[in-house]
């Protein structure tokens, strides 16, 4: 095997040229004194794109999730979110170890919580019931395959929520940006607090941030100490992040045009899954399928990496190292795989 295509996430990326130019002549001081100006500058840079007045600069989007939590809610509280968002199933009970709350769980089939599911969680407080200190969306929604959050149904939710804190979890908010032509302002003004990964789409080696009103930064400074996120010279690293926001947001249509493009090959190969194609609306294909593992290791067989997110479902990632000569290579091998199970 020669040929190797890695669709397991876009965590895999690289930094650009631009992002080693950037790094290697980056001012930097120490974070922990307020004294490195690349960051100072990636924070102000991030806030502005996203409309709030401070951000915090982490070493990565659990982090950012975590400080968020910590911040927003106190021990025994609940927090609402979708039953597979990352916050709940892939950040291995962080939550629980690190702010002692619990989650009230609701349907996120489809990548949206309806108001009406959430409403009805906030409402049992008057039975007694513990009390809700947030609620948690993810923009784009990962395991329902990247599916984009439409622009009303984020501020219906806000409008319902009273005082409730709404948080943004946007480890891929620019490629809900992208997709929907919705201005990442847009999006975030009904969150009370927003993050958003630098190191996946948007090829940078490290970080995330996290945004919100300047009292909330205040602690989250303190919740990123706690945490050991205080990083001392990362100017570096924020040097590569100011990059990423500049150059790599646009080309994020290449890597929708190239899932949705896997979508329809996933749809031909594995007809028996009546996987729709037109789901695809980002960079992430991901479908059911009762034999989800075996394809994955058949895959790899033939050089193309994969990943399951829950025992029967598999996800294929685009992202900027993947071309489209890539895909056409892909096609090639489902077509096979798809033969010799006939």
């Amino acid at each position: 095997m020669t040929r190797l295509v890695d669709l397991r996430s876009d965590t895999v990326t690289m930094p650009t040229p631009a992002m080693r130019e950037a790094m290697a002549s980056a001012k930097v001081g120490d974070v922990g004194y307020d004294e490195d100006p690349t960051v100072n500058e990636l924070e102000r840079r991030f806030a502005q794109i996203v409309d709030k007045p401070q951000a915090v600069f982490v070493p990565s989007g659990v982090m950012a999730n975590q400080v968020a939590v910590r911040v927003l809610t106190n021990p025994g509280d609940l927090v609402v979110a979708g039953r597979s968002q990352h916050v709940v199933s892939f950040e291995m009970g962080a939550s629980a170890i690190n702010s002692g709350v619990q989650f009230a769980l609701v349907d996120d089939s489809t990548g949206i919580l309806r108001t009406s599911d959430v409403l009805e969680v906030i409402d049992a407080e008057h039975d007694h019931q513990p009390h809700v200190a947030m609620v948690a969306i993810e923009n784009t929604h990962m395991v329902s395959g990247g599916a984009p959050w439409p622009l009303e149904d984020v501020r219906d939710l806000r409008r319902s929520l009273g005082e409730t804190p709404l948080y943004l979890d946007g480890a891929r908010l620019f490629n809900a940006v992208v997709a929907t032509g919705t201005p990442a302002a847009d999006y975030c003004e009904p969150a009370t607090m927003v993050m958003a990964c630098l190191s996946k789409g948007l090829c940078a080696p490290v970080g995330s941030l996290l945004a919100g009103p300047a009292e909330l930064m205040a602690a989250a400074l303190i919740e990123r100490k706690r945490l050991g996120g205080t990083m001392r010279q990362a100017g570096f690293l924020a040097a590569a992040g100011l990059v990423a926001l500049e150059t790599m947001v646009e080309r994020l249509a290449e890597d929708h045009e190239r899932a949705r493009a896997l979508a329809e090959i996933v749809a031909t190969t594995f007809r028996d899954t009546h996987y729709d194609p037109t789901s695809c609306r980002t960079n992430i294909v991901a479908f059911d399928h009762p034999q989800a593992r075996a394809i994955v290791a058949e895959l790899a067989e033939h050089g193309v990496l994969a990943g399951t997110v829950a025992p029967r479902r598999v996800r294929l990632v685009t992202h900027a190292g993947v071309s489209d000569d890539d895909v056409t290579y892909v096609a090639g091998v489902m077509k096979e795989l798809a033969t010799a199970t006939r």
